[in-house]
This record gives C-alpha cells, sequence and structure tokens, in this order.
C-alpha cells in the first residue's frame, strides 16, 4: 500500500480519513514518521485496536 499518497490526500484534504487496522499499524507508522508534513495529521484510537487519521483540516 501506497502509505505516502495516502498522507499527503490527508493533508490536502483530498481524503477526508484513513482507518488503519492493528494489522497494518507497524508499517503506518514507519511511514508517518518519516514524511515531512506529519504534524498536520491527528490519529484517533478506536475501540478494538482501529486508528483513524485526519488531517488537521478535517477535525
Amino acid at each position: 500500500m501506497d502509505y505516502n499518497t495516502i498522507l499527503n490526500d490527508l493533508v490536502s484534504g483530498k481524503l477526508s480519513e484513513f482507518r488503519v487496522a492493528p494489522a497494518e499499524a507497524f508499517a503506518f507508522q514507519a511511514a508517518l514518521r518519516e514524511f515531512g508534513k506529519r504534524a498536520e495529521i491527528v490519529g484517533r484510537a478506536e475501540r478494538g485496536g482501529d486508528v483513524v487519521y485526519t488531517g488537521l483540516n478535517e477535525q
């Protein structure tokens, strides 16, 4: 999966949210740490282990 494109889409507002399941959490976190604009993305943990990421403009 191309997490870089997803992260850019979250920041630009093209994508309103992205849900990450526990199975893909480590891979997504690695991409997020390397992403230059990570301060513009917020994650919200939900019951069951999923995390929903949104851009700051979508909160």
